[in-house]
């Protein structure tokens, strides 16, 4: 079935396709993963303003790891098992559950005293430094304000 497309995502997101009780048990969005964790990074003087999306997770369900020069994000969400609510059954769920996770290289000088998330509105932002610093062998886990 031709289906229209703008800038090269189609426009109904294959909503007919598997009408009848399409298999819930695909891991993330199937075919949709990499629409997951969209981010955007923006050069200021002296540091980098990154913003990660991760609408539909709670700040508890999200992980930042820094090791080896390498920032890792981690999110998690769990799908409820049960296939019927007070009103009847599912159809079809395209709700989100599963883990996601995204790695960028930013470099043996950052360290973990330099990174302060927020998470807010389904967005993690965060700043990472240009600057050179000595670097010191401490726990990789960062936490996550907001």
């Amino acid at each position: 079935m031709m289906m229209p497309s703008i800038f090269g995502e189609r426009l109904f997101d294959d909503f007919m396709d598997g009408f009848a009780f399409p298999n819930v048990g695909k891991v993330l969005y199937g075919k949709h993963e990499p629409a997951i964790m969209k981010t955007d990074v923006k050069e200021k003087e002296n540091a980098y303003e990154v913003d990660v999306d991760l609408p539909g997770f709670k700040k508890d369900e999200i992980q930042m790891e820094l090791e080896n020069g390498y920032l890792t994000i981690h999110a998690v969400k769990g799908l409820d098992k049960d296939t019927k609510d007070k009103d009847g059954r599912y159809i079809r769920r395209e709700r989100f559950a599963g883990n996601v996770s995204r790695s960028f290289y930013v470099g043996d000088h950052v360290q973990q005293e330099d990174i302060h998330p927020k998470f807010e509105n389904g967005i993690l932002s965060f700043e990472l430094p240009k600057d050179q610093k000595a670097v010191e062998k401490k726990s990789n886990y960062i936490s996550i304000e907001g």
